[in-house]
């Protein structure tokens, strides 16, 4: 049997993480009691779109999934944080996820750059406060 190749690895547990950290997301909002739809994955926007039983009140999340406590990294441009809320899901394969809760706008305040603002991220520091930690309330119910 062929080995992959290891980059071929590497971007695979990387989609694992990301898919799961989705689904995690995906799952406390709907024992919140919201209709999920996740996206298209691999598309650049949100990630899901939740919207109340009668369809009135909806909200659109990216989520940032994580294996263990790292940076967030958030692409070349703090302005594609166009969701509602930015969930960083981190350690999507330990025995259970811890999930931080922050607006789009708290995020970009919080981001950090390379010297020619090439590449943005968000340090664990940034992020992992009690004001954020598990705050699902902060989406709401729907």
């Amino acid at each position: 049997m062929a080995r992959a190749l290891p980059h071929l690895q590497r971007h695979s547990r990387n989609q694992v993480v990301a898919n799961a950290g989705l689904f995690y997301v995906c799952y406390k909002l709907s024992c919140r009691g919201w209709n999920v739809m996740p996206t298209s994955r691999n598309a650049r926007g949100v990630d899901v779109v939740i919207y109340n039983q009668i369809g009135r009140k909806k909200h659109t999340v990216q989520v940032k999934a994580l294996s263990k406590r790292n940076p967030v990294p958030l692409g070349p441009h703090r302005r594609n944080l166009i969701a509602d809320y930015v969930v960083v899901c981190r350690g999507v394969r330990s025995n259970g996820p811890e999930c931080f809760v922050l607006t789009s706008a708290e995020v970009r305040r919080r981001a950090e750059s390379d010297q020619d603002e090439k590449s943005w991220w968000l340090q664990p520091n940034r992020y992992e406060s009690d004001l954020f930690k598990e705050r699902w309330e902060r989406i709401g119910k729907q």
